[in-house]
């Protein structure tokens, strides 16, 4: 989930998706510090499954194992490019990469509006207001859907500049309650609870633990029990070759040259 990928949202449709966006524990890039850390995965039948994350300078690599066979993202933000290697099979795919909703232009010290940088959004100042004892600003964010007009409601924390709350067209609510500090992995974090309400349905509650560091929610409790986290972190510059293909691999014109051969 990258934008930021769970305390910026992740509810929103279409074009509002690139204001509320976060950064995912698996997705996504913050900006200026680089890191690598495990991944991992967990069900709640005790399943659990494992990879690499790396991030450099607009840059990440995420290493995996699907179905027995290796398998690397490279997605390169600076260039608009990005790659899965199949290791065990010295080949590549490239494409473009989708545009990163979690990286925003930084508003100037004169426009403090969450629409700044983002084309096609309109946002329109409603007043001050206080969320659970933390300052936020009222906004009314206007975009469009599928040549449709669509308007929401977000009270911004001034601190942290994320949505405590989003009033969406059909009826749902998002919001975010700060629990408190603690330590995860070794590392300072803040723990978030996001509840989504809507009309006629059971709220729906996640838990994420936000890294001030590093930008980016470091563990989520999901509906359902399954639990994502970066573990072992260790934050220090990142090797330039990590977010290259190697030149001794062979690019693949579509998945399908890519097919394990048939038994």
């Amino acid at each position: 989930m990258t934008s930021k990928d769970l305390l910026k949202g992740g509810y929103l449709v279409g074009v509002l998706l690139s204001l509320v966006v976060i950064i995912g524990v698996a997705h996504g890039q913050p900006a200026g510090v680089q890191f690598e850390a495990e991944m991992v995965q967990r069900g709640p039948d005790g399943s659990q499954m494992s990879g690499r994350m790396f991030v450099g300078d607009g840059q990440v690599r995420i290493e995996t194992v699907r179905q027995g066979q290796r398998l690397v993202r490279i997605t390169d933000e600076g260039r608009g490019i990005e790659w899965v290697l199949f290791p065990d099979q010295r080949r590549y795919l490239e494409s473009s990469a989708p545009p990163d909703r979690s990286v925003v232009t930084p508003p100037s010290a004169d426009d403090r509006s969450p629409c700044a940088g983002m084309p096609g959004l309109t946002c329109r100042e409603l007043g001050q207001d206080q969320i659970e004892g933390r300052p936020a600003t009222k906004w009314e964010i206007t975009g469009t859907q599928e040549g449709r007009v669509v308007t929401t409601i977000h009270w911004i924390d001034t601190e942290r500049g994320i949505p405590l709350i989003q009033d969406l067209p059909d009826g749902q609510r998002v919001a975010l309650r700060f629990i408190g500090h603690e330590r995860l992995d070794g590392r300072a974090v803040e723990k978030w609870e996001t509840i989504m309400t809507a009309p006629n349905r059971p709220a729906m509650r996640t838990f994420q633990w936000y890294d001030p560091e590093l930008q980016l929610a470091t563990k989520q409790e999901l509906p359902g029990g399954v639990i994502n986290e970066l573990r072992n972190i260790r934050v220090g510059e990142q090797a330039a070759e990590l977010f290259a293909v190697p030149a001794d691999y062979t690019r693949a014109s579509g998945p399908e040259e890519l097919a394990p051969p048939r038994r």
